[in-house]
């Protein structure tokens, strides 16, 4: 499993994000846009109406904003390092015709996330605020893997109470993880997480899941006015889903949920590769988009580590996360490790007989 950062420096940082972080909800119409001639692109959140200002946007914040305005992201982004007055005339011309509402999200003097006035904030000082407490009462938990990227929150934990040999001297412990994005790049999920010791890989099941949108009402906001939403306006509706957070942890951990996605990997022993391993791995890199790099770093484990197997291809993917630079990308590795365990008998032939 990829190593984040400690648990003290997540804490300090959502405390420090929580002071500089600010939500509007803005008519289109107020939103303009100026790129300098070096394409670095500045959003003007019109001031005249109390509230506002100059902010920079993320790169995530430019794809969201091409999307939301129909603009292909390519030639937005050719605009932007070519002709930047092309882009701001284009950009500024269906802004103003545009008679949506936005959630425009911003961090330290950035936008970084340009969405409905429909997103529903499950922000991470909150989701860490209240899950923590939950996680840190599983017996003897570590907290594997934490990390804060540009786009989510993840929180691994495992405990040891409860184990499972896969094979001889071969020992997984059961685990969970939490992960959670502000800016509108996926869902809040809870998910098991399986913990092999040999080599520290995290698999992640994608079976039994707990899953929440970030969707709910919309955020009215008076014709032509900006309304901006601070951590003490909105109020805490979400004491139910934090409930059930925590009976979904505490199911994800127990004996019986965990001896199931155990013994899935346990199955993957039996299926061995009796084809050439290289091709059984560009199977693989065909089926889940995997790029160069990505097919010689599972290829290069799978051969190293010698079992050619669907155990040692699923450990050969897990095992590879380690070596990703982007925790983000990491993190699907380990995701992905879960959907093999899943594969049917037919889909793994197709890898194992690949010659």
């Amino acid at each position: 499993m990829k190593s984040g950062r400690s648990l003290v420096n997540l804490a300090q940082e959502l405390e420090r994000q929580l002071a500089t972080k600010q939500d509007m909800v803005v008519p289109s119409s107020l939103l303009q846009c100026h790129t300098d001639e070096g394409g670095e692109l500045k959003m003007i959140v019109d001031a005249k109406h109390g509230e506002g200002g100059v902010y920079g946007v993320t790169n995530l914040a430019r794809r969201q904003l091409a999307e939301k305005l129909k603009i292909p992201f390519a030639y937005f982004e050719r605009m932007r390092t070519e002709q930047p007055g092309l882009l701001d005339r284009n950009v500024n011309t269906w802004l103003e015709t545009d008679n949506e509402p936005r959630m425009i999200r911003t961090l330290d003097g950035q936008v970084r996330a340009v969405l409905s006035d429909r997103y529903r904030r499950l922000d991470n000082f909150d989701l860490a605020e209240n899950v923590l407490p939950i996680l840190q009462r599983l017996d003897g938990a570590r907290f594997e893997s934490v990390e804060l990227t540009e786009t989510k929150m993840y929180l691994k934990v495992v405990t040891p109470r409860v184990e499972f040999e896969i094979a001889p001297g071969d020992v997984v412990q059961a685990g969970i993880v939490i992960t959670n994005s502000e800016v509108g790049h996926g869902t809040l999920s809870v998910q098991p997480l399986v913990y092999r010791l040999i080599c520290s890989n995290g698999l992640i099941a994608s079976d039994r899941a707990l899953r929440k949108t970030h969707v709910g009402r919309t955020l009215q906001s008076e014709q032509e006015a900006i309304t901006v939403f601070r951590d003490d306006t909105l109020a805490a509706d979400d004491k139910a889903f934090f409930l059930k957070v925590r009976d979904v942890v505490e199911a994800a951990v127990s004996e019986a949920t965990f001896r199931q996605v155990a013994q899935k990997m346990q199955k993957t022993l039996g299926i061995k590769f009796t084809g050439d391993p290289v091709k059984a791995v560009e199977v693989l890199a065909n089926r889940y988009t995997l790029n160069e790099t990505e097919r010689a770093g599972v290829l290069r484990h799978l051969i190293v580590e010698g079992d050619l197997s669907a155990y040692g291809l699923v450990n050969a993917v897990t095992h590879y996360s380690h070596d990703v630079a982007d925790y983000d990308r990491a993190t699907e590795f380990e995701a992905l490790g879960g959907r093999l365990i899943e594969l049917s008998s037919s889909e793994w032939a197709e890898v194992a007989e690949a010659a």
